[in-house]
């Protein structure tokens, strides 16, 4: 073997090291963010989410799940990614205002019954610590979906929100391990709503 195959069969061995841990603990709280989702869902309500850098493209397909399709034609689910529009983010940041660039938007479209979806790869999250504060503000419930335990994000939660946290992983291990529990959401939202 070559130092090449040694790194490519660590990384592949990390990953199923970490994916066993979170299989352990966290099947609970994806079945409880999967619940929250079609609460909401059926209270006419729908999902907004929010990401910070690589997470945003985890948001994206999330939304793009719900508004088309996961694996089965069913109607279409409302989802908003706010990381999605660009001219709206980067005209929120020109006027200094980066920490508002999720707040503002939530106050702008959310209502009582939509759910704020919260994805936290890293350690820069003043702006969804203002979103979430936002959120319940406009009586809306949050699902977290977290790299890392017990962060202060966590301390912002209430009862009926939730969150799925993964063992303090660092980014790059985290967001494959995120996909997993995404695609589990939107199979169990399509389960509890169309059945199958």
């Amino acid at each position: 073997m070559t130092d090449t195959d040694d790194l490519i069969n660590g990384w592949f061995a990390n990953h199923m090291e970490q994916t066993a841990q979170a299989a352990s603990h966290a099947g609970p709280d994806i079945a409880r963010a999967a619940d929250t989702i079609v609460e909401s869902l059926l209270l006419d309500g729908k999902v907004i989410a929010c990401a910070n850098g690589n997470a945003n493209i985890l948001a994206q397909y999330f939304c793009t799940a719900l508004l088309n399709r996961y694996d089965q034609d069913r109607p279409a689910l409302p989802a908003i990614n706010l990381g999605a529009d660009a001219t709206t983010y980067s005209a929120i940041c020109r006027d200094n205002r980066f920490n508002d660039t999720f707040s503002r938007q939530v106050r702008a479209i959310g209502k009582a019954n939509d759910l704020l979806l919260v994805i936290v790869d890293d350690g820069h999250k003043a702006n969804l610590i203002q979103a979430i504060q936002a959120a319940h503000d406009r009586e809306m419930r949050v699902v977290v979906l977290s790299a890392k335990e017990k962060t202060d994000i966590t301390s912002l939660l209430q009862p009926e929100d939730h969150e799925v946290a993964l063992n303090n992983l660092e980014p790059n291990q985290a967001t494959p391990l995120m996909l997993v529990i995404i695609n589990a959401v939107c199979a169990l939202i399509d389960r509890k709503l169309f059945g199958g």
